[in-house]
């Protein structure tokens, strides 16, 4: 496992969560509670809890500001924006794939209700617009257009990857894309934003939002390498999660559309009309690594890393963030939760 860069994270803590906190006020009593359970600030009852996530977007938010020449401070709207419009689509993810866990506690539909966890997640999105929309920059009206494109984006790669799971002809190059837009967009959009609020050149915000793209699909990559062999204990999710749910991640439609003996059979065993059992799935899981679909997403996520860092390589930026970014970056690929 790669240990995370402390600085940015701490940066997290002290300038965003304080934000994030104070504009959940703006919400009625049982949005907050709800939104605010879901951001792990409180428990179910409302008292105060501390099971927050990995902060990776408004620390990328923060850096991007520190890439145009400013301090952090002023990219907190954005760093704000992006993490509230991540949650904003976790709520709604884990209500559409029945997830009951996450970060190793009930996800807001289980212990709300499904009506009540979409609504939380309404209410982080129109935050997430106040956010940028309030901030006394100059290149705010860009920076909500950004969002929005992007979120848009993202909502596109959700639609898919629902599809996909109705669907037997799933290719693995609009998986791939798939992913690009499910988590790349809003990674892209991490990147860029700071920079982008703060007025920073054109070329700096497109070079950002590559380096992020390329940095998203990573990440998407590794995530789907953890839903099927990653430790429970310390992804909060069941073992074979994936598997279970029949997803078409990238090494199951990479195993599917391999053309092995190990791929077809896989194929067999995933068809809809069987119901698998533990055994199914342990077996699901061997006939992956058999038909070499855990090695080729682990070397394209490499792949894809090598991308985001060589877009890096190619800007003017200062030598603090570089390291820093670089540093994220291998966090973020090298995790194992």
């Amino acid at each position: 496992m790669t240990t995370a860069p402390v600085a940015c994270f701490d940066q997290v803590t002290t300038l965003v969560e304080p934000r994030i906190k104070k504009l959940l006020d703006r919400l009625d009593p049982h949005n907050r509670l709800v939104a605010a359970y879901h951001l792990g600030y409180c428990d179910a009852d409302g008292a105060p809890a501390t099971a927050v996530g990995k902060g990776l977007r408004p620390a990328l938010a923060l850096l991007s500001a520190r890439a145009a020449g400013e301090p952090p401070g002023p990219g907190v709207p954005a760093a704000v924006a992006v993490e509230l419009a991540h949650n904003f689509s976790l709520l709604h993810d884990d209500v559409m794939d029945h997830d009951g866990v996450r970060r190793h506690r009930p996800t807001a539909w289980a212990v709300f209700g499904p009506a009540a966890a979409i609504l939380a997640g309404d209410a982080l999105l129109s935050l997430a617009h106040e956010s940028l929309a309030e901030a006394d920059q100059p290149g705010a009206v860009r920076a909500v257009a950004r969002l929005g494109a992007d979120v848009r984006r993202l909502v596109a790669g959700q639609a898919a990857d629902l599809d996909f799971e109705r669907r037997d002809d799933v290719g693995l190059d609009e998986c791939l894309a798939m992913s690009a837009d499910k988590t790349g967009a809003l990674l892209s959009c991490a990147c860029a934003l700071g920079a982008l609020l703060c007025g920073a050149p054109p070329a700096l915000t497109a070079g950002l939002s590559r380096f992020g793209s390329h940095l998203g699909v990573a990440f998407q990559l590794v995530d789907d390498l953890l839903g099927i062999w990653g430790d429970p204990g310390r992804t909060g999710k069941p073992i074979l999660s994936d598997l279970r749910a029949r997803k078409k991640s990238v090494p199951i439609v990479h195993a599917l559309t391999s053309g092995t003996a190990a791929g077809d059979a896989f194929r067999m065993l995933y068809a809809p009309i069987r119901q698998l059992r533990e055994s199914d799935l342990e077996l699901a899981a061997r006939l992956l690594d058999e038909a070499g679909s855990r090695d080729w997403t682990g070397k394209e996520a490499d792949r894809q890393l090598g991308r985001a860092l060589d877009e890096l390589s190619g800007l003017d930026l200062p030598a603090a963030v570089r390291s820093e970014l670089v540093d994220l970056s291998y966090f973020v690929t090298g995790r194992d939760h």
